[in-house]
């Protein structure tokens, strides 16, 4: 029979029995309780944020309606020199088609996902979208506006037409300067992720390495294999 003023030690329960501390001055002073440390970080969060962006919001240089100063930009685009004052985040899509007027480059995703808005800088293809145009002060820049001579058309925007290598067009700027850029990095030896043979001066341009080598740029008309047909028999005539 369990006795009652002893239970806990019977059923060998006495380990769980509660550490009995004395409360001494110093641990008064030092005891902080779980709400005290929610309410002091909350506090602490809230000088954080009002002080310090306020400030910049009230300076004028944070937030959806923000300005910054204008910078002075020197472009090169296709053989001209455009001097222009613009907001310092703005990218190069944006500067050659606001304020320069050159709609032929394209804005599809914004995200440098589609390749709408290839331009060839200093020879190389980039997306447009990606990058600040006070980046690119004084390089040499290249549209699908710079492409054609006078009248005759370039290679490869002759090889599209030729191949009907396009159904909406809208994407197609950015093959074709994408394109451009491609055949001059295979003539470079630049080799990509399909190819067989690394000790080849310059890689074979089969259909599977075009269209490796093309995969940044998306028709979503799925005009592939008219514009692998297209870039074949450009890269024949040195495009």
């Amino acid at each position: 029979m369990l006795r009652s003023h002893d239970t806990s030690a019977d059923i060998g329960m006495s380990s769980f029995r509660p550490s009995l501390r004395i409360p001494t001055a110093e641990n008064r002073q030092l005891r902080l309780t779980r709400r005290e440390a929610l309410e002091a970080g909350a506090a602490t969060a809230a000088v954080s944020y009002v002080a310090v962006p306020g400030a910049a919001v009230a300076a004028g240089t944070t937030g959806p309606g923000a300005r910054s100063s204008p910078v002075a930009v020197q472009l090169q685009v296709n053989g001209k020199s455009h001097q222009l004052s613009l907001d310092p985040r703005t990218t190069l899509l944006d500067a050659l088609r606001e304020h320069l007027a050159l709609t032929g480059t394209k804005k599809g995703c914004d995200h440098g996902q589609c390749g709408a808005c290839t331009v060839l800088l200093d020879g190389r293809r980039i997306n447009a979208c990606l990058t600040l145009a006070l980046m690119h002060d004084g390089q040499a820049i290249e549209t699908v506006e710079g492409l054609a001579a006078a009248e005759a058309l370039h290679p490869l925007q002759a090889a599209f037409i030729e191949h009907d290598g396009f159904q909406c067009g809208y994407c197609t700027s950015g093959q074709i300067c994408s394109a451009v850029g491609m055949l001059r990095e295979s003539r470079m030896g630049m080799p990509s992720y399909v190819t067989e043979d690394l000790t080849r001066a310059r890689p074979e341009l089969t259909d599977v390495e075009i269209r490796e080598r093309m995969s940044g740029n998306i028709c979503r008309c799925s005009a592939y294999p008219n514009i692998v047909a297209a870039i074949r028999q450009a890269a024949g005539q040195r495009a």
